[in-house]
């Protein structure tokens, strides 16, 4: 059963957001929208936030509803983890436990019987938007930031005719290299690197291409990206394999939502293009 939580009139449409059980997450799942005026057969576009976000970050700070009413497109924002007392967490680390589900299944306990965050983004929320709102699944699109920017390149580049349009924002691009992906893979997958590469937008995309045109904005002054982000292997792996990818680095920019919000229009036009 889904439960409305919240509703405002916002440019003409509708935001909202509302609370469903989840099969594979074995919690109640909250997820954000946003309805354009009118709004029939749309085009659609889920959002993946980063680490310790959960759906109302982007819905608050990145000002995308303006041009998503103007373009005609559903936003889609869920949650970044399983919620709730029973779900297993590292109250302690930001970076790991609830907040950071890094969107992929887990194996390792306990952590297996909760986390498993790409099944419940490509199978039952995708499952959800179908049945509760005005969209076409065929015109569906996913983008995100950090984290979520992970999220999106992974589902898009494993399910290129699901999720037909990708782009995202200081992505972590190259997880198996860095200490944030490290970290998380070790704990939700095991140490064995080859269970990692799944979930690892760079050996993906070296393995196969889609034709989707991957748009990726960075900040030069982020000050995760030269530990955590490191857009230039992702960018390497593109230019190799041929991949299309349009990758801007920003100048001045930081990791912050200030930078998604100068740029988020940008990439809602890269969508709406796209599908």
């Amino acid at each position: 059963m889904t439960n409305l939580l919240s509703q405002n009139k916002m440019f003409g449409g509708v935001q909202a957001t509302y609370e469903h059980p989840s099969e594979v997450c074995k919690c109640d799942m909250k997820v954000a929208t946003f309805k354009p005026e009118g709004a029939e057969n749309a085009p659609v576009l889920i959002w993946l936030s980063g680490l310790t976000c959960d759906t109302t970050n982007f819905q608050y700070k990145a000002g995308a509803q303006r041009i998503a009413a103007e373009l005609g497109i559903v936003l889609v924002m869920p949650d970044t983890s399983p919620r709730g007392d029973h779900v297993p967490d590292t109250e302690d680390q930001y970076d790991f436990g609830k907040g950071a589900g890094f969107y992929l299944d887990a194996t390792e306990e306990p952590w297996a019987k909760n986390y498993n965050m790409e099944t419940y983004i490509r199978d039952e929320l995708t499952a959800w938007i179908g049945e509760h709102l005005p969209v076409d699944m065929d015109r569906m699109g996913i983008f995100g930031h950090s984290m979520g920017g992970h999220g999106a390149l992974t589902l898009h580049l494993k399910n290129p005719k699901l999720f037909k349009s990708c782009s995202a924002f200081s992505p972590i691009v190259a997880p198996s290299q860095v200490s944030w992906g490290r970290k998380a893979f070790e704990g939700y997958l095991g140490r064995n690197a080859d269970t990692w590469r799944p979930y690892d937008a760079t050996d993906l995309v070296i393995q196969a291409q889609t034709p989707a045109k991957i748009l990726i904005d960075q900040g030069t002054d982020d000050q995760f990206l030269k530990e955590h982000l490191r857009t230039d292997i992702f960018a390497t792996a593109c230019e190799k394999t041929g991949q299309p990818a349009n990758i801007r680095m920003q100048d001045g920019y930081d990791h912050s939502y200030f930078f998604i919000a100068s740029f988020i229009e940008d990439h809602l036009r890269h969508h709406a293009a796209a599908l």
